[in-house]
């Protein structure tokens, strides 16, 4: 049974945090986005529940491990309570591309359990990524897509082939507040 239950689902690096091409590895490493950390609360002030998927596939090219990563979500999830906010549940691939599995974005499995779990609809469930393969495992489970242009959202956008109906936001701060003005029309 699906409900019409409110969540918005987040890609982590280059969304919530700086972006790093040598991979985010330790919590020390780990570093908000202004102004992200406030717009899951404001999120969460609308009702909105926060679920991250991300693929973290450090963990299987071996640069950091569980501990590591389990330390960057506590890191992370103190962050984000300390201005008023919650993350309600992180999905992450641990795998590499080499790995070929279904959890992997651009594939949908992760977003699937998302799905699964929270009992949504993906029609009323934005997805907010920084790359393609963010936006692409949204919109094969027909989730509306949004790109924010922090990490390698410009470059996605100059790119192009972006899913059908994909909108473009600064950062997580701007859909945020755009995506929640929308709700009130």
């Amino acid at each position: 049974m699906v409900t019409n239950r409110k969540l918005v689902i987040l890609d982590r690096d280059g969304v919530i945090n700086v972006d790093s091409d040598a991979f985010i590895k330790s919590p020390d490493e780990w570093v908000a986005i202004p102004g992200s950390l406030e717009a899951i609360a404001r999120l969460n002030q609308a009702s909105y529940r926060v679920a991250i998927a991300s693929n973290q596939s450090g963990i299987g090219r071996g640069l950091f491990d569980m501990a590591a990563l389990n330390a960057m979500h506590q890191k992370m999830n103190r962050a984000v309570a300390a201005v008023g906010g919650r993350i309600d549940a992180v999905f992450f691939c641990p795998h590499t591309a080499e790995d070929q599995c279904e959890c992997r974005k651009p594939r949908p499995a992760m977003l699937q359990q998302i799905i699964d779990r929270f009992e949504i609809d993906p029609e009323d469930t934005p997805v907010v990524g920084d790359s393609l393969r963010d936006l692409q495992a949204g919109a094969a489970l027909g989730f509306p897509a949004h790109l924010v242009l922090t990490g390698k959202g410009e470059k996605t956008l100059a790119e192009g082939n972006l899913p059908e109906g994909t909108v473009v936001h600064k950062d997580l701060r701007a859909f945020a507040l755009n995506f929640l003005a929308r709700q009130h029309d």
